[in-house]
């Protein structure tokens, strides 16, 4: 006798309700091993696999893809065999993505691993959290020029009013016009904006490269961050000729000692927790007119995918830490960046970034802040250069390892003081590092 087993769209991070349903890699009838992937799940730049918790053969899907599914459903049926029976799937999906189940059929249910996606609430005029837009919701409505005003007219038939892919298709398929009330400050906002971007003729010889899922993702956040946020960008430059040294002199030692390459990353990364407990009003989110001034230090570290799209795995309490350990916990994040191993928590809760642009031979960068963040950091190369120095027997040129450091803020909640100290004391802690220092 056949035991159906529900496939059930698994938990994810604190507030997040539902998830898209990218692609079904499995259909009715095939057979799946224990733990292999059965679909995939848009996320916010990661898309997550969902692996089969049993072995057995695949029943329905439940929903199609594209459609978006609140965690906790079951997402499709996998029939497993008891006593060499064939498996038959006693469910049968309704329109609405819900199932009949017969009395008589036992069910087991099993949750697996846990994912996430972008699903955030938006706020009304008075500051308030509304409703939950998802994913494929707010793509439709951006394509198609749906301000938030707009979108906040509609009606939802979804769970609590939520507006669902056919609300928003039928609500476009009868659509006028746009209304013409004059936007609130909440709305100018908010972040599904109509941009007149210049219109481009091809030329002959020209390659038309649809952009891919992730670079889409990628241009919407970057535009928003522009558009809700003021950025200014400071620089300093730092003598790190005792870092450098250092880093030379025990390289090799600590790569036998602990198995692990240290990178200059993992002391930039020391050195900026230090300055964010320094001047911890950097540390910050914005929303509306509340600042949220975060407990934990969560340090962002921007990588490039094979596939040349960025992605920003965040070192969690990374003032919990020393240096070994934030040395490992960089390297491994590293090594998943490249091999597409991240996981979407690994990609969650960052409240400061950091970006080396000097990986790529530049000297200096401004950075466009990762939202909700208030700030982000660029190093830069490198370099040996003639600089002069200050001695008791007076000036002298010498040959010193020098770097930029950038750093963009925004500038609702960071002024030029805070800004411009809080990256002079990171400059300052890379030129006082300790050349006998003990790791």
């Amino acid at each position: 006798m056949a035991n159906p087993v529900e496939l059930i769209m698994p938990k994810m991070g604190e507030s997040i309700a539902e998830a898209t349903i990218l692609k079904w890699l499995k259909k009715e009838g095939d057979p799946i091993e224990m733990d292999e992937a059965v679909l995939e799940i848009a996320t916010d730049k990661v898309d997550s696999e969902v692996p089969s918790p049993v072995a057995g053969i695949m029943g329905k899907a439940l929903f199609a893809e594209g459609e978006v599914v609140a965690v906790g459903k079951a997402i499709a049926l996998i029939s497993t065999e008891a006593n060499g029976a064939a498996a038959e799937v006693p469910f049968v999906p309704s329109n609405n993505g819900k199932t009949n189940t017969p009395t008589a059929a036992p069910k087991a249910e099993v949750v697996v691993a846990e994912t996430i996606t972008i699903v955030q609430p938006t706020q009304n005029s008075n500051g308030e959290k509304s409703r939950f837009y998802s994913p494929l919701v707010l793509n439709i409505a951006r394509n198609e020029s749906i301000g938030m005003a707009e979108l906040e007219t509609l009606n939802g038939t979804g769970k609590d009013n939520r507006v669902t892919k056919n609300d928003i298709l039928n609500y476009l398929a009868n659509r006028t016009s746009p209304p013409a009330a004059a936007p609130t400050t909440a709305q100018k906002s908010a972040p599904i904006q109509s941009i007149n971007a210049p219109e481009v003729s091809a030329i002959a010889g020209d390659e038309i490269i649809e952009m891919d899922r992730m670079r889409k993702l990628i241009a919407d956040h970057m535009v928003m961050s522009k558009q809700v946020s003021p950025h200014v960008t400071s620089f300093v430059e730092a003598d790190v000729t005792n870092l450098v040294n250092w880093r030379n002199k025990i390289k090799n030692t600590f790569e036998k000692r602990e198995g692990e390459k240290i990178t200059f990353t993992p002391i930039f990364i020391e050195c900026v927790v230090k300055a964010i407990k320094d001047f911890p009003n950097i540390n910050v989110s914005v929303s509306g007119s509340q600042i949220f001034k975060h407990k934990n230090i969560n340090i962002g570290m921007a990588a490039a995918l094979p596939t040349g799209n960025l992605i920003v795995p965040v070192i969690k309490n990374a003032d919990q830490k020393n240096l070994l350990g934030i040395t490992k916990e960089v390297n491994a994040m590293a090594t998943k960046a490249r091999n597409n191993q991240l996981k979407p928590d690994d990609i969650q809760g960052g409240t400061f970034t950091l970006t080396n642009v000097g990986t790529f031979g530049n000297i200096m960068g401004t950075p466009i802040i990762n939202q909700p963040q208030a700030a982000i950091l660029a190093v830069g190369e490198i370099k040996k250069k003639p600089v002069v120095l200050e001695t008791p027997q007076g000036d002298v040129i010498a040959i010193r390892q020098m770097m930029y450091l950038s750093l963009s803020y925004d500038h609702r909640v960071v002024d030029g003081m805070l800004g411009g100290s809080f990256l002079r004391r990171i400059a300052d802690y890379l030129e006082k590092w300790d050349p006998d220092r003990v790791v």
